[in-house]
């Protein structure tokens, strides 16, 4: 499952509109005719995601370097 999509959701919009096509085609959607549409929608969010975690956790990481040497400067006092 992924998250609730929207539009704030720009990222993968055109995937998105591509799956909401295919399954308002009836019953294709049914059939298994729109699965590639799911799979490249899938694999768009995915790279999304795993991205703005890479970024999160290199903002963490400088936190917390930033966390430790204001502590080591009051443990010094």
């Amino acid at each position: 499952m992924h998250a609730q999509l929207s539009d704030k959701k720009l990222v993968c919009q055109e995937f998105i509109e591509a799956l909401e096509k295919c399954h308002a085609n009836g019953w294709t959607k049914f059939l298994g005719a729109c699965n590639q549409n799911k799979d490249d929608l899938n694999h768009c969010l995915r790279t999304e995601r795993l991205a703005r975690t890479k970024v999160n956790s290199e903002k963490a990481k400088a936190r917390r370097v930033k966390t430790d040497q204001a502590l080591e400067e009051f443990r010094a006092l």
